[in-house]
């Protein structure tokens, strides 16, 4: 696995940024890391998501962007195995919301691909799940963007060279 990192001026970011430093490396300023980490294997997707949720907290937000097939969901499988989530996680693909309580911390897993209404977010409670109890992983967020809060850690994986291979933008 191969890390480059980029420190600029990017804006606000939440506690789970450090989640990424220790294996994947260190920068001076962490409110202001922009990182790319290139994924050559599922097995690094993976251990890239219990990293981040070695660091989760109650209330932090994961937005992950990206086409069909990056890996959005393998990536919150992980974070919730990190967590110690006990059930089987599955992408919410037409439930949008998939709720697991045997974790560390709740862990809400939102899939918001086939929102089409941002008032289907709002009736089932979008907003106080993203300032709740727990932490929430959203699939599809740059389709949601607007209603994230400011504080969220952006993940955008898109596709490598090779078939098994990533590129993760954290930041």
């Amino acid at each position: 696995m191969r890390a480059a990192l980029e420190c600029q001026a990017a804006g606000a970011c939440n506690a789970l940024t450090p989640a990424v430093l220790p294996r994947f490396g260190r920068c001076d300023s962490i409110a202001t890391m922009k990182k790319t980490i290139y994924l050559t294997t599922e097995a690094d997707t993976q251990t890239l998501g219990r990293e981040l949720a070695q660091s989760a907290s109650r209330g932090d937000v994961i937005a992950l962007a990206g086409d069909l097939g990056t890996g959005k969901t393998t990536l919150a499988q992980a974070i919730a195995e990190g967590l110690g989530v006990r059930e089987a996680v599955t992408s919410p693909t037409f439930t949008i919301l998939a709720e697991y309580d045997s974790g560390r911390i709740p862990f809400y897993h939102f899939d918001v691909y086939r929102v089409h209404d941002p008032d289907e977010l709002f009736e089932i409670g979008f907003a106080e799940y993203l300032e709740g109890d727990g932490l929430c992983v959203v699939e599809w967020a740059d389709l949601v963007e607007d209603l994230l809060p400011p504080g969220a850690l952006r993940v955008r994986l898109e596709m490598g060279a090779g078939e098994s291979e990533r590129i993760c933008v954290i930041g």
